[in-house]
């Protein structure tokens, strides 16, 4: 990115505004205020009209929210002419306006119709006229919800009642009480006080009380049928004026935009200067094209490149204009109107750009560090892939990605779609690698081992005894992963370092790290430290191991000369920032830490086994475990010598069983599924963001949000 000044006279910047805008690539600077003593540059003011189009602007996004308008409302592109807007503008506003101050005040006398309703129900279960309920001189009357013998209980206990009588509905009390003499104005009440009684208000009003009910009724039928009108009137508004509020909109948001653009110049009373960043490729054109618009009137000058010398102090070549010419460079480098960063250009496509969300979720990448979106493309799903392993989970997780993919035209839920489809393959073809679908070995049996004729699938997750040494076999290869994963972190960092700083403070800074991480577990995988090591770090590989590799570890020369890189590397980071050297055990514990993809690929094929033992029932024979989906118990017992039933299976069970078992079955594997998400992505999410990133990514990156306006319903031609 280059960082631009574009300075003229005060005569020439509306030109420039429309050319610089048209042009569309300049991330315009806001001036700080930082010349105003040296150069006496004051902050810029808008254009005249700003005011204007900024209330109109407020004018039609409030009819667009009244009317709903939205973007499938939009039709054609059209061009829409100062002397076009403001009449057109003011006729909607009056008839959206009018349409909703009726719609408001029709709403607000069905609420209050409804609350009548509401309010009357009571009296007609009750079945008493309304008069009959009130003004009484001797008598007190309270309506309400309550128990008949729990409301008897308490007027009898009451002292301050003379006598009372109880009318009731199917749900509704009347209380007919005469206090005695001297008593208070609610003795009544307060003799239900304490009880579950809950009181209503009498209405007002005499007659039967169905036939006030009718009559509400009816108003509310009117008010509805009013309102229905008022709401189509509304919505062929919508449909004749949507395309015009869209395309004013554009063309008002594009003129604040334009007007407003001042805010961020440097002025004086006859010069104005703007700086922005633009890609260093566009220059050229930028410049050429700006003159070509605008004449000699405007001087262009790009200031600085964002590039970075050894010593990690930016190139800057360049003079700032000031009013009536230029200043020259200061001897501590050119004097911009603020110092900025150059924003961020995340340039990824294809299936890798909506990692895009996973990666700003932490922060945009700042400009001078490497992008991480392809490696959490390459390492995310694969990790995902790799934890549930199953093919039937991995379909239903592409169904649900692509859903999120094509129907949403939100940035993040569109890109979480992207995402989610990517992890879906990733497990869907680990699930046939492991021979799994819904925690079923039926692609082993048609597949692998009818098919291809093997054994058993290509791997296996290792929850039967006779495939024990699977489970410890993923723990090393998680371990395994752990390193090349950080090792390519810290590879980033090197290259970072010494791309800004270079190969010395790279070297101390990054690659103590490389040398400490490598050394430490070349040690751990050697014959060096004998017998303290577990067996099956060194059998996993093996030409006998579940993934015969033919490695068994390293020799112990080999071994402690990696220890010796440890204690090296060790040297190198106390040489750049001895406090560090605190967390030299990272190397150890960052690794470890991905022993959690093994657990909970343990832990989530253990669920779904669970789930199928429930309901099909299972057994083992000669260390490995069998579901019962064709037969029953018993036959198992009958035709596998030393077959163990481990569940007989609620499909087994009996018609009740078999229903109860389905309800197992489904929701038992809604939940696995479910907690795939949160357990297997948020691990593995946690390993991009806490181990990888931490080794490299600071992030701070802003977006390049150029001066302009992406037109989509208005057009200058």
């Amino acid at each position: 990115m280059s960082k631009v000044s574009v300075a003229g006279s005060k005569g020439v910047m509306p030109d420039v505004i429309e050319a610089v805008h048209d042009l569309s690539v300049l991330d315009l600077t806001e001036y700080d205020g930082s010349w105003q003593e040296e150069f006496g540059f004051d902050t810029g003011t808008p254009i005249e009209g700003a005011e204007t189009a900024s209330e109109k602007l407020v004018t039609v996004r409030s009819l667009k929210s009244i009317l709903g308008v939205t973007e499938e409302d939009a039709g054609r592109q059209r061009i829409v002419p100062n002397d076009a807007l403001d009449e057109p503008l003011e006729e909607t506003r009056e008839k959206v306006n009018d349409l909703d101050d009726q719609q408001s005040e029709i709403e607000n006398k069905l609420a209050a119709v409804e609350e009548n309703i509401d309010a009357m129900e009571p009296f007609v279960d009750l079945g008493i006229d309304l008069d009959l309920l009130s003004g009484y001189d001797s008598l007190q009357v309270v309506v309400g919800y309550g128990k008949y013998e729990v409301v008897e209980r308490a007027l009898v206990d009451a002292d301050e009642i003379d006598a009372f009588e109880i009318f009731s509905g199917q749900r509704t009390l009347a209380a007919v009480g005469r206090p005695v003499e001297g008593a208070s104005d609610s003795a009544l009440v307060d003799a239900l006080v304490g009880t579950e009684f809950t009181t209503f208000e009498i209405p007002d009003a005499s007659g039967s009380p169905e036939d006030h009910l009718r009559d509400l009724e009816q108003q509310k039928r009117e008010l509805e049928s009013k309102l229905e009108t008022v709401e189509s009137e509304l919505h062929d508004l919508k449909v004749e004026e949507g395309e015009f509020l869209l395309a004013a909109e554009e063309r008002l948001a594009i003129d604040v935009q334009k007007t407003e653009a001042p805010l961020s110049f440097a002025t004086t009373e006859n010069a104005f200067v703007a700086e922005g960043w633009i890609p260093t490729a566009q220059y050229n054109q930028f410049a050429s094209e700006l003159k070509n618009e605008v004449g000699e009137s405007v001087d262009i000058e790009e200031l600085e490149r964002a590039e970075f010398s050894r010593d990690g102090h930016d190139h800057a070549t360049e003079d700032v204009v000031e009013s009536g010419g230029t200043a020259a460079a200061t001897d501590g480098g050119t004097v911009t109107m603020a110092n900025d960063e150059p924003p961020t250009v995340q340039d990824n496509s294809g299936a890798v750009k909506p990692f895009e969300l996973l990666v700003q979720a932490v922060n945009r990448p700042n400009y001078h560090e490497l992008d991480p979106t392809v490696i959490l493309f390459l390492t995310f799903p694969a990790f995902f892939g790799f934890m549930i392993g199953d093919f039937g989970y991995g379909l239903l997780y592409t169904a649900i990605g692509y859903f999120l993919y094509t129907n949403y035209e939100s940035g993040a839920l569109k890109s979480m779609g992207g995402v989610t489809i990517a992890a879906g393959v990733s497990t869907t073809i680990f699930g046939i690698l492991y021979g799994e679908i819904f925690g079923l070995h039926l692609i082993t049996e048609y597949f692998w081992v009818g098919v291809v004729g093997l054994e058993h699938a290509p791997i296996e997750k290792g929850l039967s005894p006779a495939t024990a040494e699977w489970a410890l076999g993923w723990l090393t290869v998680s371990v395994v992963l752990g390193i090349i994963h950080l090792n390519v972190g810290y590879i980033f960092d090197f290259y970072e370092k010494y791309d800004l700083h270079g190969m010395k403070e790279a070297v101390l800074e990054s690659g103590s790290w490389i040398l400490m991480l490598n050394g430490l577990w070349i040690w751990i995988f050697s014959s060096a430290l004998g017998d303290l090591p577990p067996d099956f770090l060194f059998t996993t590989f093996s030409s006998e191991g579940v993934i015969p590799l033919g490695f068994t570890g390293f020799s112990a020369i080999v071994g402690w000369a990696g220890l010796g890189a440890f204690f090296v590397g060790l040297i190198f980071l106390a040489m750049a920032d001895f406090i560090e050297i605190v967390e030299f055990l990272n190397v150890l514990s960052n690794v470890l830490s991905y022993t959690r993809l093994a657990a909970v690929l343990l832990a989530k094929a253990g669920m779904a086994f669970t789930v199928n033992l429930l309901f099909f029932g299972a057994y083992e024979h000669h260390g490995e475990f069998h579901f019962l989906l064709n037969y029953g118990p018993q036959y198992a017992l009958e035709h596998y010598e030393g077959a163990v039933i481990l569940f007989p299976g609620m499909m087994h069970s009996g018609a009740a069983g078999l229903v109860g078992g389905l309800l197992v079955l489904v929701l038992g594997h809604i939940l696995v599924l479910a907690l795939g998400v949160t357990s297997a992505g948020l691990q593995a999410v946690r390993l991009e963001y806490v181990e990888f990133f931490g080794k490299f990514f600071q992030g701070g990156g802003r977006t390049y949000e150029p001066f302009g306006y992406e037109r989509q319903f208005t057009t200058e031609d």
